[in-house]
Formats: C-alpha cells, structure tokens, sequence
C-alpha cells in the first residue's frame, strides 16, 4: 500500500475545497465592487474534521521546515489574524503541539487588537485561511512585534499570487509567508473586462 502523501499537491487540496463548498466558481462580485470567476468560503472546509486535519497538518510540516520554528517548539505561540483562521490555528497547534493560541479582532476604530488577556507570548507563528492580499497577516505581524514578541513564522491555506510572499521586518530577515496553495486571482471591474458579464452570467454578491 503507497504512502499517503505527507504534503497534498496544490490541486489535491483545491479539490478538496471543491468537495466541501469552500471553493467555488462562477460570478462573484465582492463589496469593493471587483468582479471575479472564483470565490474562497473556507469555513466550509473545515466543516469537516479529516479535511480540516489534513490542512492543518500540510501546513504545519511546511512550518518544521523553517529552523526558526522547528528548534523553537513547542515553546511557539500560533495566532490568528481574526476568527476566520481560528480553525487553521487550533488545527496547526495541535499539529505542532505548541503551547499557546491567541487571535486577534479589527476593532470599531478598524484598529487589529487581541481581546484575550495577552501578557507573555512566545515566539509567535501567524496562520490565516486566506490570504488575499497580506493586509491582515502584515497588521497581526506588528501587533506581535509591538509586544516585544518575535514572529518566526507566517502562513494560510490559500494565498492570492498578488498577496506577498514574505513580510519584510526592520532590522531582522524577511519572514517567508507558506501556503498550500498559491492561487492565481483574477479580478475585474464591472463593465470592462469581466468575461462573465460578457456572457450575462448572474451575479451573486459576495463578502469576505
């Protein structure tokens, strides 16, 4: 009997998110108003414990890859830029077997901030499902730093190919962003050069 795969190419894990409904194709237009053929609900995936586990433990052997983290565990703290990747985290935490979890919120004045009662953090790994354009993953990155916490690691399920592939921190090396899948997004504007709209395909609104 073949071993099974400790890593799942990138097209394994999209036919999983096929499977469960996290991954879906059509005419999406999200609230920014950009139109798109595809569209990313990964809560759905993780519906499920044997795809959720699968995930979580790909992710977290690219994570022992990096010897920052692998020769930092399990004293690692896994944080999640929102409740979205708190599925991934508890998921890469126990596939990790680190010790800590924490996640963070956007708050009222759009600022990123941990709710939990945060006073001595480890070296923090930051695990999201998706990563679209890097913006929440690159906020949580300075929240940790502002506490005086070093990020050793950074990942998600899925990144965007215009999402960054590494966050650049000063005074220390670039931290490299880790992902099952790199996702080549399409997006267009309404009218222009939206081949859905060209066919007169409906549209479903969308969110993040």
């Amino acid at each position: 009997m073949p071993m099974p795969q400790l890593i799942p190419e990138p097209d394994q894990v999209l036919e999983m998110l096929k499977k469960t409904g996290a991954y879906r194709e059509g005419h999406f237009v999200y609230p920014s108003g950009q139109h798109t053929p595809h569209y990313f609900q990964m809560p759905l995936a993780f519906r499920y414990y044997d795809t959720a586990r699968v995930l979580a433990v790909a992710l977290s052997r690219k994570f022992r890859t990096q010897k920052d983290i692998s020769s930092a565990l399990p004293k690692v703290a896994i944080i999640s830029p929102g409740t979205g990747g708190i599925p991934v985290a508890f998921g890469v935490r126990e596939a990790l077997n680190a010790e800590q979890i924490y996640w963070a919120e956007r708050e009222g004045d759009g600022e990123r901030k941990f709710r939990q009662y945060v006073t001595d953090v480890s070296p923090a790994v930051i695990v999201d499902d998706i990563s679209r354009t890097g913006g929440a993953i690159n906020e949580t990155v300075e929240v940790v730093r502002r506490m005086g916490t070093r990020v050793i690691g950074c990942g998600a399920i899925v990144r965007f190919t215009g999402s960054p592939d590494r966050i650049d921190v000063p005074n220390d090396d670039p931290i490299p962003i880790v992902s099952l899948i790199e996702f080549d997004a399409k997006w267009y504007d309404k009218g222009t050069d939206c081949e859905e709209c060209k066919k007169g395909v409906p549209v479903e609104d969308v969110w993040f």
